[in-house]
């Protein structure tokens, strides 16, 4: 059972676009509403897989109420923690040539009493967990330290834990030694405060995560493919993609599909970049089920290509 740990959920709202015209009326082709936020995205990657999941995530309002009526009718277990505040809602407008605008909102304040029955609810749903999920941005009122704290108490339990998070709470969370953290190209290269102009560079940034604390380093360098840094050595795969439609979860669906492969070494890196690269093929932040998957598709190696440059735009690098 893998549980995952959501702070700042989200009702996400995706308009498929022909394109994005500033101070003009766009007519959508397409609309979907999904339960959101980066751990409930593995929750439900992990449920089209076939694997059982609990979503711990706090939920407050009217949107929050839909939240977990979209979860519940996707057969997904969920543990609420009622908070007081209304539920985030997010706003992606994805175009036809695949570029995608998102607007998230910055959620609702979370008070003392809602912070410590999220720590508690954790820690009531862990047993019986293989791996805990720990996904996304902070609300406000949760110190960039919760992670930190949340993967202490997991480790105490005897539970693996898996972080997707960014910023501070990354860093203050790698003191804690956290089994694997899944970074995208951007957050690794804030992370290690310098850009990255190669997988090469990938490599070297993944590296030194390792050496303040992680376990593993999972790292999605978006269209050029996924890295893998562990004590067994490095592993780089990428995926052919025919075509792009949302990149919205992709993400996300990566990690739940290394997570149910087992969370270590190649095989569970192919897991990773089938279920990504069936995610960015399917509309809004819909995840992959097994028919959706092309393993013929994926390509593992050893043999990491260093001197690649990274196309896939990231801050601070010039487009090659």
């Amino acid at each position: 059972m893998i549980l995952t740990v959501t702070p700042n959920p989200s009702l996400d709202r995706t308009y498929e676009v022909p394109s994005l015209d500033r101070g003009e009326v766009v007519r959508a082709t397409g609309e979907r509403v999904d339960p959101g936020g980066k751990g409930v995205n593995v929750s439900r990657a992990v449920t089209a897989a076939g694997q059982r999941t609990v979503a711990v995530l706090p939920l407050g309002g009217a949107p929050g109420a839909l939240v977990a009526e979209l979860l519940d009718a996707q057969g997904i277990e969920v543990a609420p923690v009622p908070i007081t505040g209304p539920t985030r809602s997010n706003i992606a407008l994805a175009e036809a040539d695949g570029v995608l605008t998102k607007i998230n909102a910055p959620g609702p304040e979370l008070s003392p009493a809602e912070r410590e029955l999220l720590l508690e609810t954790v820690r009531r749903q862990s047993p019986g967990a293989d791996w805990i999920a720990c996904c996304g941005s902070l609300p406000r009122g949760l110190a960039p330290s919760w992670y930190a704290d949340l993967v202490a108490r997991a480790h105490a339990a005897g539970v693996r834990i898996a972080l997707d998070t960014s910023g501070p709470a990354l860093l203050r969370a790698l003191r804690e030694r956290p089994d694997v953290v899944k970074p995208n190209a951007e957050e690794l290269a804030e992370a290690v405060g310098r850009p990255l102009a190669t997988v090469g560079d990938a490599v070297k940034a993944a590296e030194e995560l390792r050496e303040r604390g992680a376990g593993s380093v999972l790292a999605s360098l978006g269209a050029d493919g996924q890295l893998l840094v562990d004590d067994a050595g490095t592993w780089f795969g990428t995926a052919r993609v025919d075509a792009v439609r949302s990149n919205v979860g992709a993400g996300d669906s990566a990690l739940a599909g290394f997570l149910v492969a087992g969370g270590s070494g190649p095989g569970a890196l192919a897991s990773a970049v089938a279920h990504g690269a069936a995610a960015v093929q399917l509309p809004g932040s819909v995840m992959p089920t097994p028919q959706d998957l092309d393993p013929a598709a994926v390509t593992v190696t050893a043999e990491v290509p260093l001197d690649r440059v990274l196309v896939d735009r990231i801050p601070g690098v010039p487009a090659a």
